[in-house]
């Protein structure tokens, strides 16, 4: 929370004290709790109440004692169901590509596999080929390394069965107990490497993206043949990689837990 304004509309900002204590409470309140808690007069509590009412923000039970309406669900869910992932990393991939000078990619795990949904593509005369829409291996990409890393094990052991640990170049790890330390190790460190994986002369450095809630939503990854990708450069953009990890998820509204 920001600092106070100076022209604060007091009865508003009641109204959301009220709304957050029921939220934080989890159940129903009575007019005299609701008082206590937020220490104001039982009448002003009783006027925000009927407008809350009024408006469907909170409702009461049986007991005629007062709970959250489903309107504050309607306006989080509408939020939520309305922020395209695509649109919002869009500006931050745009920097990515500014600051390495190499082709950025925003991705997602599904059915198994990384989808690319978005990238920026480097200026560079010579480029990697990729293409929107297109799927490559989780287990083998850096972008789908990192996603799983931060994911469910039961996600990891159904990537793992479904889709196996393929052998792609000598660099593919394929075992299953090496790979599970190696997500570990991305976890902890807070980006993943993708050492010629996935294709031969192909190097790239991936970071995961969270939502509100911190999960893992999403990743972006810097690519570029090796010539220009090498371990020195990869070595420079880690640091890159945590700080846009992080920013890209604050604009999601993960804060403070990621």
């Amino acid at each position: 929370m920001g600092k106070k304004p100076d022209q604060l509309i007091q009865s508003i900002d009641r109204a959301f004290d009220i709304l957050e204590l029921l939220v934080e409470k989890g159940s129903s309140m009575g007019v005299t709790e609701i008082s206590e808690r937020t220490k104001l007069h039982k009448s002003t509590v009783y006027r925000l109440l009927a407008t809350l009412r009024y408006r469907g923000y909170v409702k009461k039970d049986n007991h005629e004692k007062y709970k959250i309406g489903f309107k504050l669900f309607e306006l989080g869910s509408s939020v939520i169901n309305n922020i395209d992932l695509r649109s919002d990393a869009k500006p931050f991939l745009r920097e990515l590509m500014n600051i390495s000078e190499e082709t950025v990619h925003l991705g997602v795990l599904d059915d198994n596999q990384v989808v690319y949904i978005d990238k920026v593509e480097s200026e560079n005369t010579i480029r990697m080929y990729s293409k929107i829409g297109r799927r490559n291996h989780a287990s083998s990409t850096s972008l789908g390394k990192v996603i799983l890393a931060y994911s469910d094990r039961e996600v990891v052991d159904k990537v793992i069965r479904e889709e196996g640990l393929k052998k792609l170049t000598e660099n593919t790890i394929t075992d299953e107990e090496q790979f599970k330390k190696h997500l570990a190790k991305v976890r902890s460190q807070g980006y993943a490497i993708d050492n010629e994986e996935q294709e031969y002369g192909i190097r790239c450095i991936a970071g995961p993206i969270f939502d509100h809630t911190g999960e893992v939503i999403a990743a972006f990854s810097i690519s570029g043949p090796t010539m220009r990708m090498t371990k020195e450069k990869v070595e420079s953009l880690k640091p890159v990689i945590k700080e846009y990890s992080k920013k890209i998820s604050e604009s999601f509204g993960c804060n403070g837990f990621c």
